[in-house]
């Protein structure tokens, strides 16, 4: 059966992958990028996600890939800098990413739509980001309200689960991973955007209902947490 799948960040990267690998999967697919919608503006937001409802006819995936990160370490930054990085990382990662899930979860329900939801949060919520602590913290931030709504959409058939992706082989990213970042795997490399959209692809499948709540760490055992 062909699915409605609303990707944010989905013109690039890890995003693109992810839109591609449903395609790939016969779904109709609605891919945002930041041209499209501003995940800081709540309005704008209820908006597109009408749209994207419109377009696809029914929203059956939601996929919260996207991201701000700017590098903002402690003593690089005023008070000023540090309040307004933070302000800015947490509006599109944190409060853009629950209010899209809140418009296409009601969007869900009010259609009995037995969905999916997966974030793409990051192996630095449990690392640490000293370079990128906002990122950091949003990630962490977005997992754990990945796990509160997986309980909460439970009784409309709707699951919630999250990824965790360490360094990622994207452009994005390209002047960051340097051969000490390659060697805290010890598969010696960096993740492709493939695998990581192969897991969100997975979660997202009829199959995966049972690791609802899940936060899945796809970090080549650059970090093992227990």
């Amino acid at each position: 059966m062909t699915r409605g799948v609303l990707v944010t960040g989905g013109n690039r990267g890890i995003g693109a992958a992810i839109a591609d690998a449903f395609r790939d999967l016969g779904d109709e697919v609605v891919a945002l990028s930041s041209a499209d919608v501003d995940l800081a503006d709540p309005t704008a937001i209820a908006r597109v996600v009408d749209s994207a409802a419109a377009r696809l006819g029914t929203i059956d995936v939601l996929v919260n890939n996207a991201g701000l990160v700017e590098l903002g370490s402690f003593d690089d930054k005023s008070y000023e800098d540090w309040q307004a990085l933070w302000r800015r990382t947490f509006d599109v990662n944190v409060f853009g990413a629950a209010n899209m899930t809140y418009c296409v979860a009601r969007h869900m329900v009010e259609r009995n739509v037995r969905g999916r939801i997966v974030n793409v949060g990051s192996r630095g919520a449990f690392r640490g980001e000293p370079d990128m602590p906002a990122y950091g913290a949003s990630k962490a931030a977005l997992h754990s309200m990945g796990q509160s709504l997986a309980v909460a959409l439970a009784p409309h058939g709707i699951a919630v689960a999250s990824v965790a992706p360490g360094f990622v082989a994207t452009d994005r990213v390209a002047d960051m991973v340097t051969d000490d970042v390659r060697r805290q795997s010890p598969f010696g490399r960096v993740a492709k955007p493939e695998e990581v959209a192969a897991a969100v692809v997975y979660l997202a499948s009829p199959a995966a209902e049972w690791a609802s709540g899940a936060v899945l760490d796809l970090n080549g055992a650059s970090y093992l947490r227990t």
